[in-house]
């Protein structure tokens, strides 16, 4: 049986907690890793996903930002966190899964407004972050490992509306692409979304700002799936639930999907 893994920035878990059950019940992911969850661990409404089946929850939590969880069908073990750039964020957690497969589930710092470290802190802090996943990647190779999570940024021209109006956008400039490449060619992963879809225009996020999201259009891939290389080829089934994005009262992103033969 393949095992499905999904990954979705909720924007508060507690707020949203019915479309996670929504989401849960109707695409059932053996695995839902969830980003800017908004809460401490113990503020989280667990019990109402444990009732839906997944039982078991790796989570570090925060009040009122980021935060990060993974919840599993299937049994599994906390493999401790990671803390880039000394923030003191709950960014990071990580499982192991009895088959030994490592599932990583990340939310890297937006970055703020202006592309420039020198005026806006919050972009430094985010690239400073991307090195320290690269330094950690190529200091500990993945091996058996899925990495996933809001990585906040667009690496492809076919990853955003429109590369040309957005190479000056915090999300898609080229010191932030060349920074996530760096730290994804550290680790050896694969990008599986994009191995499965290679052509056409992606995306996960549609801002607020847009009076009608689905008519503009003006989206961005900024969540992830990758795969180290010796599972990468297992991969199958990508898929972006672009639906979701238009439930009632949703997260500006939208479930990322993949399927794994292992």
């Amino acid at each position: 049986m393949p095992l499905t893994i999904a990954t979705w920035n909720i924007n508060s878990v507690r707020l949203r907690a019915g479309l996670v059950c929504r989401f849960l019940s109707e695409q059932a992911p053996d695995i839902l890793c969830l980003q800017e969850c908004k809460s401490p661990v113990e503020k989280m409404p667990l019990q109402a996903f444990r009732d839906l089946g997944y039982g078991h929850v790796v989570a570090r939590g925060q009040k009122g930002y980021n935060g990060v969880a993974i919840l599993s069908r299937l049994p599994l073990a906390d493999a401790g966190d990671l803390d880039f750039a000394g923030l003191g964020h709950a960014r990071h957690v990580a499982a192991r899964l009895e088959n030994g497969l490592t599932v990583h589930n990340f939310y890297v710092p937006a970055g703020g407004d202006v592309p420039d470290r020198a005026v806006n802190e919050k972009f430094g802090q985010k690239l400073d972050y991307l090195t320290g996943m690269r330094d950690f990647f190529h200091e500990n190779a993945p091996e058996r490992a899925i990495l996933v999570g809001d990585l906040n940024i667009a690496p492809r021209e076919d990853d955003v509306w429109s590369h040309k109006q957005l190479l000056k956008v915090v999300s898609h400039t080229p010191i932030e692409v060349e920074h996530l490449g760096g730290a994804q060619e550290a680790g050896g992963w694969v990008d599986v979304t994009r191995a499965d879809i290679p052509q056409g225009k992606l995306y996960s996020w549609w801002s607020y700002r847009a009076r009608d999201w689905d008519a503009a259009d003006k989206g961005r891939r900024l969540d992830h799936i990758w795969a180290s290389s010796d599972i990468a080829a297992a991969a199958h089934s990508s898929r972006i639930l672009r639906a979701a994005r238009g439930w009632d009262q949703p997260s500006d992103h939208v479930p990322v999907l993949a399927s794994f033969d292992l």
